[in-house]
């Protein structure tokens, strides 16, 4: 049975390994026989001057009158081996044919382990790059998300991963973090995508702003809300470089296509600093705040104007939830009751109006 331009094939066009390719055929070719011999025990091998498949039959050497099927004489045995003896056993070349039921047998036993061999070779690939931003095109929008082309492979951006309200049409190009590469139950892999956590952000400016990449500047923390905003506190390990300034670019050339990658959502970028009432400050802008003291407790309480508590609270109390959440504290904004100021300050009034 010669199938070299089979192997070739799948060799050059699918970038296979070729002793897995013969070891599929051979497995293959083989349950063929066994299906129309089921008695005979069998041996399958390529034949490497022609790549042909050599398939061959257990028999016992015996003095003579052989039954054809399972006996060889020794004279004849002696041919294969000359060392062979009556009694032993010897694998012999089969010279019996299977019929169009059993090929097709093996046509889909080869065809099943060609799938299962790529489908090993795109989990290895894709598993490396787990975490990392790949970049594909929107195939279709399906009732739980989109799927999406990455070549030779469709990946998944579920719902719960997508930033809320976006438009992704069919045929548009999108990036995306490769979340996790998961085995399927119904067999191969299902390439998980992510567009609404902060790692997606900080993987964006990663991407887009060489001293983050570099490591010149650093991103300490990232919190998000997919839709509405992102801050992210960054620091600079170069006295000469300004880590917000570096990230926003001149005239906001770096932060641009961040924003236009996460749509309308907000991007706050903060100094991180280690003393926390300074940063917890800097993690509630746009809000401009009089004070913060932090509690016994290790809550955080801040004082501002009475009209700076929108901006610090945020839609829905999202600006201040994640404030809270990137300063690592509780955030309550106090409310003053009257009296002087400093009396407050040194004293004052710990009950929270407005809390996440």
């Amino acid at each position: 049975m010669n199938l070299a331009g089979v192997i070739e094939e799948l060799i050059e066009e699918r970038g296979l390994d070729k002793e897995q390719v013969a070891k599929i055929i051979c497995d293959g070719v083989q349950a063929a026989y066994e299906k129309k011999f089921p008695d005979l025990l069998f041996h399958t091998s390529i034949d490497s001057r022609n790549l042909g498949v050599d398939v061959e039959v257990e028999k016992e050497v015996v003095s003579s009158s052989p039954s054809v099927e399972t006996e060889i004489t020794l004279r004849r045995a002696r041919v294969i081996n000359p060392k062979v003896e009556v009694g032993n056993k010897l694998f012999c070349p089969f010279d019996g044919q299977i019929g169009r039921v059993e090929l097709l047998v093996a046509k889909q036993l080869i065809a099943q382990g060609i799938r299962d061999v790529e489908q090993a070779a795109v989990f290895k690939e894709f598993h490396e790059r787990e975490g990392s931003l790949i970049t594909g095109t929107i195939h279709k929008r399906e009732r739980a998300g989109y799927a999406v082309n990455l070549g030779d492979v469709v990946a998944f951006l579920p719902n719960s991963c997508a930033i809320p309200e976006e438009n992704l049409r069919v045929g548009f190009h999108v990036r995306a973090l490769l979340k996790e590469v998961l085995e399927s139950t119904q067999g191969g892999y299902q390439l998980i995508l992510d567009r609404a956590s902060p790692e997606f952000v900080k993987k964006l400016l990663e991407t887009e702003i060489p001293e983050i990449f570099e490591g010149i500047v650093e991103i300490k923390e990232v919190s998000r809300v997919a839709g509405y905003k992102t801050k992210i506190a960054v620091v600079s390990n170069s006295s000469d470089v300004d880590p917000v300034g570096t990230c926003v670019g001149v005239g906001g050339s770096r932060i641009k296509p961040i924003l236009k990658e996460i749509g309308s959502e907000k991007v706050d970028l903060i100094v991180w600093t280690d003393n926390l009432e300074t940063f917890v400050r800097g993690c509630l802008k746009p809000a401009e705040i009089e004070r913060v003291r932090i509690g016994e407790d290790g809550a955080a309480m801040v004082w501002l104007p009475d009209d700076q508590r929108s901006f610090a609270i945020g839609k829905m109390g999202q600006n201040i939830f994640l404030a809270s959440k990137l300063a690592g504290v509780d955030i309550h904004l106090q409310e003053p009751q009257g009296g002087d100021k400093d009396e407050l300050f040194a004293g004052g009034d710990d009950v929270a109006s407005d809390d996440k």
